[in-house]
């Protein structure tokens, strides 16, 4: 038996399910708004949820990887209403489980409840048995371990599959690891950058040629696809393709055969794919400038990575785990981190993603030289650039909070004016000086210059505020 919660602003729906749920020898609880579901959530040890996207204190979607993350692990299964399509392929991008739409019929609601049960105990088990080799993915939050359900899904097909993300979320770490924890694993991994690759030599990197067939073809060359026989052949932004390899391409994924340019006889590869890409490979095929059928055949499988701003719990991880490989390659000892600067990582919106984080760092070690310690400034200068951004907008918010800090007279204790005045001027003082020597990496005649002070001046400052 099973806890199944549901949550549907409408009384009749809720019973409707609440049968269904019952019927098939599981326990229901239901509720008519989000707040009431989620305080609910928290004495019931739910296994599944089904969960409308209009309610009246908001949006289903705004609430499902909250319910994802719930210790008890549910699948979510989406209630949508006629008309909301758009709605139920984003629940699905977030890793809802299915989705139904109303009126649906008890069979139907029977029957996804028992196939999103059957997943999730699927899901565990493969989870405890730790099947799942990470090929060096780090991280543990929900979204991440979402993906690494899905990857270990894939892998145990031979499907094709589409990794959706990001440019620097790991596309290729998660391809590979789909590979290592497939029957493949003993054989090639094969990699193709299809934005690296000009027209005039796609074709022939991928299919090969004979000596001979063009300028420069000075020997034989077996290809991309061929050296991937038996295993994994990654097509990195595959979105990147003209149509027309997009055509020859699709005929190769079906056949498993090609022609190298200038042979006179197909050869046969039997490799399984798995492509990358950061566009949005549907929008492109309806303004035909990708292939319908070639995108049916790559997405037999799908997996979207998660940008590195949603998953900020996993920066500290990723930290150790960079410090760590890069005092490794310099046979040097991992270097730490201030509070500050894990703080600054953690608020940043790191539009590269991991890969800017793993460079950031590198570069951060390799300023502090032989210092132990990283300091803010260490960072790179575009991330110093940015804390002072947001430094200075956050000041201009406390202009108008200062006022807000004292009542009018009579209601409280007010400082003379010149007490205050001090305050307020030391405070400023020392949060200008204090982002002005993150922005120049504590610089003295850079920081004079700016400021517009002597640097007998600027050297006082820096020692009042214990700056270094």
């Amino acid at each position: 038996m099973a806890n199944v919660l549901i949550i549907d602003d409408d009384p009749d729906v809720r019973q409707v399910l609440a049968g269904a749920v019952k019927s098939a020898g599981h326990e229901a609880r239901s509720a008519g708004t989000l707040q009431i579901a989620m305080d609910t959530a928290g004495s019931f040890n739910c296994e599944a949820v089904f969960l409308d996207l209009s309610l009246p204190d908001g949006h289903g979607l705004d609430a499902l990887t909250w319910f994802q993350e719930l210790m008890s692990f549910p699948e979510v299964i989406i209630i949508t209403g006629k008309g909301d399509p758009a709605g139920a392929e984003l629940a699905l991008n977030k890793g809802a489980f299915d989705f139904l739409e109303k009126p649906a019929s008890i069979a139907e609601v029977t029957l996804t409840l028992v196939r999103a049960l059957e997943y999730r105990e699927a899901r565990l088990r493969r989870s405890r048995e730790g099947l799942i080799k990470r090929s060096g993915i780090v991280g543990s939050c929900s979204a991440l371990v979402r993906c690494l359900q899905d990857l270990s899904q894939a892998a145990a097909t031979g499907n094709s599959l589409l990794i959706f993300g990001e440019t620097g979320t790991g596309k290729e770490l998660f391809a590979k690891a789909v590979h290592d924890n497939s029957p493949r694993a003993g054989h090639d991994f094969v990699v193709v950058d299809c934005s690296a690759l000009s027209r005039g030599v796609m074709e022939s990197t991928l299919f090969g040629h004979v000596r001979g067939a063009f300028t420069g073809a000075s020997d034989n060359f077996s290809g991309l696809v061929a050296l991937s026989n038996k295993g994994t052949l990654f097509l990195d932004e595959i979105g990147e393709l003209d149509l027309d390899m997009q055509k020859k391409f699709l005929r190769v994924l079906e056949e498993k055969k090609f022609r190298p340019v200038g042979a006179s006889r197909e050869v046969y590869s039997d490799f399984r794919l798995v492509c990358a890409t950061n566009r949005d490979l549907e929008a492109m095929a309806q303004r035909g400038e990708f292939r319908q059928d070639l995108l049916y055949r790559i997405r037999m499988q799908k997996c979207t990575l998660p940008p590195l701003r949603e998953r900020r719990e996993d920066i500290p991880e990723l930290c150790t785990h960079f410090l760590e490989e890069t005092a490794g390659q310099l046979k040097a000892s991992p270097k730490e981190m201030y509070p500050e600067v894990l703080e600054i990582f953690s608020a940043y919106e790191w539009p590269g993603n991991v890969r800017e984080l793993k460079n950031a760092l590198e570069q951060a070690a390799a300023a502090a030289q032989d210092e132990p310690m990283l300091h803010r400034r260490h960072l790179p200068l575009h991330l110093r650039v940015s804390l002072l951004k947001d430094s200075l907008s956050g000041q201009q918010e406390d202009k108008g909070v200062l006022s807000s800090d004292f009542s009018p007279l009579g209601q409280s204790d007010i400082p003379e004016w010149k007490t205050f005045k001090t305050q307020v001027v030391e405070a400023a003082e020392e949060r200008y000086f204090h982002d002005l020597y993150a922005h120049t990496g504590g610089r003295i005649k850079e920081m004079a210059r700016l400021a517009n002070l002597t640097q007998s001046r600027v050297y006082s400052l820096i020692n009042k505020y214990k700056l270094r």
